[in-house]
């Protein structure tokens, strides 16, 4: 049986489990999104998705799109941080960091949101807090570059506060 038909399979029996049925789409956890098994390379279909997309009291990664809704299976979490810029404010006080999302979008890191997670790998929340967000290997070294050590104790300094990385 092909990984195609083993998630067809899957979904087909989650489906008489829930009350809301597969979308047979997979992201996996670097941001890339695969239909059937296919990657979708249609960045204006993925971006839809995206901005059609929540999560429902189960957890589930669920797409609502004309009056349908469908939930998504997600390898680790839907939004992926890619890069991680630092801009200083002009005026004390106002530096952030900017992060550029899987879906082109980009954010101000919410610094009180960053965790690590299994495997060492950082998280943060993103869309109003709404999502988390796995960083990818280029956006953490990016991060890494801030963050500082205090008795074994990780965290990041910004405009006078130290955000406490657990």
């Amino acid at each position: 049986m092909t990984f195609t038909q083993n998630k067809e399979k899957e979904a087909a029996r989650m489906m008489t489990q829930n009350d809301i049925p597969p979308c047979l789409i997979y992201i996996d956890k670097e941001g890339h999104w695969y239909h059937r098994g296919a990657e979708m390379i249609h960045r204006e279909f993925i971006r839809l998705f995206y901005n059609n997309m929540e999560l429902d009291s189960h957890g589930r990664y669920v797409i609502e799109w004309q009056g349908q809704r469908c939930y998504v299976e997600v390898e680790d979490t839907a939004f992926v941080v890619r890069s991680v810029l630092f801009k200083e404010g002009e005026q004390p006080g106002n530096d952030r960091f900017i992060l550029s999302l899987s879906d082109d979008t980009e954010e101000e890191l919410a610094a009180d949101t960053i965790y690590v997670g299994k495997d060492n790998v950082l998280y943060c929340s993103v869309k109003n807090l709404a999502f988390p967000a796995r960083f990818n290997r280029a956006a953490y070294y990016q991060l890494a570059e801030y963050i500082e050590e205090e008795n074994d104790s990780y965290y990041l300094p910004l405009n006078g506060k130290k955000y406490g990385i657990s």
